[in-house]
């Protein structure tokens, strides 16, 4: 079966680094997609997509990805089911990311990452 997605669209807030147990870097994060197309007189309708990285995609993500910033994700779309605090069972689709890229830089930020790519 084929399950990739490739994706563009701005981050919604800045990613946080978190570790599992066993020391394994995980960050997971939303970002807005315009859709690409628009209903007459009105403006473009946009999804928010949750993504998660794993390793040295989750290091560089938080290293380089600020809020408003555009990036680019290819990955699977996973879903999950867990348990919320009331007890209720909900099911959560997500971007397991296999790569990210920065589409765009934080000026500051252009030096640094370009060096290091």
């Amino acid at each position: 079966m084929l399950n990739v997605s490739v994706l563009m669209g701005r981050m919604v807030s800045d990613p946080e680094l978190k570790h599992t147990p066993k020391g394994v870097a995980v960050s997971t994060f939303s970002i807005a997609v315009d859709r690409d197309y628009k209903k007459e007189g009105q403006s473009r309708e946009t999804d928010f997509l949750d993504v998660v990285c794993w390793r040295h995609n989750a290091e560089y993500a938080c290293k380089y990805f600020r809020k408003g910033q555009l990036i680019a994700v290819k990955g699977s779309i996973q879903t999950r089911t867990y348990t919320d605090t009331n007890g209720d069972k909900r099911k959560a689709v997500e971007i397991v990311a296999g790569d990210v890229y920065a589409a765009s830089f934080p000026k500051k930020d252009t030096e640094k990452a370009n060096a290091e790519q």
